[in-house]
């Protein structure tokens, strides 16, 4: 486990940074985090860092973003805020092999819909910035959050 103080936008960046030098092939993150807590601006900053260009929209009302990766592979960068029921995620047509990154703010809301994630970012607002706890939940979360 990791915490880190993320004192401004600055070093939400390089957090996201660090994060893709150290992606594993296939890695699902899951973000937790009130409202405002800083989920989609660590996602963005993580795919920002993994060459995607142009505008990264925020997932709150589409659900789900697909984003063409420098190395050729896709993420998928999905907001669940607005699920009602884990059933409705078969509507959304996600193959789990399909994605090399699964970036996936308030999982909580999926149940056991999703890919189990290999590493758990949990978010909160701590005076003027944010504090962020980075738990393992896979070898291969391990491996990462070991890496960074």
């Amino acid at each position: 486990m990791m915490h880190l103080h993320l004192k401004d936008a600055a070093a939400t960046d390089a957090l996201g940074q660090r994060l893709a030098a150290q992606r594993p092939a296939h890695a699902v993150v899951h973000l937790y985090g009130d409202l405002g807590a800083g989920k989609s601006t660590l996602a963005r900053a993580l795919l920002r860092a993994l060459g995607v260009t142009g505008t990264i929209r925020s997932p709150t009302y589409t659900l789900v973003e697909r984003y063409p990766l420098a190395d050729g592979s896709e993420a998928w960068h999905l907001d669940l805020y607005r699920i009602g029921d884990p059933g409705e995620l078969d509507f959304l047509g996600l193959d789990e092999g399909a994605a090399s990154l699964w970036l996936v703010e308030w999982p909580q809301r999926a149940g056991a819909a999703l890919p189990p994630a290999d590493l758990r970012i949990d978010l909160a607002i701590d005076g003027h910035g944010r504090s962020a706890q980075l738990s393992a939940c896979s070898q291969a979360g391990k491996a990462w959050l070991a890496a960074i």
